[in-house]
């Protein structure tokens, strides 16, 4: 449908899962990707196999929580493909888990950096490259957790999941009046390697399975579509939005 088309993206946390499927298709709908993720490898395979495709793609590896990191992406995408009209914010960890009384200050500042630091300097340097565009969509990726639900043990990933959606509301408000619409993604579970990291047992995937009204898991492809409908004009009256793509593990109780 090339519904990108003539669009320049940034994807973070490319080299896999929800990052890696949204990479391959934003770039099978005509956009010009800028991939990131910490492993060079991994995002060079990505970018050569959308490259193979017909597609124009181009990887850096790098930390999403160093300030130079984050100016560098757009750098790429304004020298390599002129501007920059999309950024999908999505580098994650799940970091340490147990309760606040047993967590360090420097697993907990690891998962803040990572989570939500990393995405305040994503904005930084995305915003004034999609202002030269006369508008553009930034994207983060936040999750249900700290949001509609609690989950025991999870207080740092819930936290900077949750600041992602007061960062997301701000954004917007500010950006609005430049056409730059920003929004927040809140996927469900999902089979990604960090959603096995956390149902590592026959008896947990059942489990989280079961939270979700769909009774199953998200495939990454899933998730991407989401992230395509908040990249594309299809959206375009879409902004400051927590938008949940769980698989209603919201409103499930059973």
């Amino acid at each position: 449908m090339n519904i990108l088309a003539n669009k320049v993206a940034i994807v973070t946390g490319a080299s896999t899962g929800i990052g890696y499927a949204t990479a391959k298709l934003f770039a099978k709908e005509g956009a010009a990707v800028v991939v990131a993720a910490r492993r060079q490898t991994e995002l060079d395979d990505l970018a050569g196999s959308i490259n193979a495709e017909g597609g124009r793609a181009l990887a850096l590896a790098g930390d999403v929580g160093d300030e130079a990191f984050a100016k560098a992406l757009v750098d790429k995408a304004v020298s390599h493909f002129g501007g920059l009209d999309i950024a999908f914010n999505n580098a994650a960890i799940l970091g340490a888990m147990g309760p606040v009384s047993e967590m360090s200050q420097t697993d907990w500042n690891q998962v803040i950096a990572t989570n939500l630091t990393s995405a305040f300097l994503a904005a930084k340097y995305q915003l004034p490259a999609m202002e030269a565009r006369k508008g553009g969509s930034l994207i983060f990726t936040s999750t249900f957790v700290g949001y509609t639900a609690g989950m025991p043990g999870m207080v740092a990933y819930a936290a900077s999941k949750a600041g992602l959606i007061g960062l997301t509301q701000v954004l917007a408000t500010e950006h609005g009046p430049q056409n730059i619409r920003v929004n927040a993604l809140l996927p469900g579970g999902t089979d990604t390697a960090a959603g096995r990291e956390f149902a590592n047992t026959p008896e947990a995937l059942a489990f989280v399975r079961n939270l979700h009204a769909l009774k199953r898991m998200a495939t990454p492809d899933e998730i991407a579509q989401s992230a395509l409908y908040l990249a594309s004009d299809a959206s375009s009256f879409t902004t400051g939005s927590a938008m949940l793509v769980d698989g209603g593990v919201s409103i499930n109780r059973v």
